[in-house]
């Protein structure tokens, strides 16, 4: 209850976090920068597409931009990332 007397009621509404089809934007825009029309990572599972962009990641950033990358990329989707590679063959 508030000062004035009136009462608020708090909802819990699910937010929409996909992106163009994708489990959410991180997971779509690494797929398109870092995947899409690559044919030699057609078929690579999860792990593999985690360890190519993290690598690529860690050579080309460092301190402050490395770690926002890194936080970036801990919300990828990388099954996903591996089933539609997958599903490109």
């Amino acid at each position: 209850m508030s000062i004035t007397g009136a009462t608020y009621e708090t909802t819990s509404m699910m937010q929409d976090t996909t992106h163009n089809g994708w489990t959410n934007y991180a997971t779509w825009r690494v797929n398109l920068e870092c995947f899409d029309g690559m044919d030699s990572c057609k078929g690579m599972d999860a792990e593999t597409c985690e360890d190519i962009v993290t690598e690529h990641i860690y050579r080309q950033s460092e301190g402050l931009a490395y770690d926002y990358a890194m936080a970036f990329l801990s919300d990828v989707n990388w099954h996903e990332i591996a089933e539609h590679l997958k599903d490109e063959d």
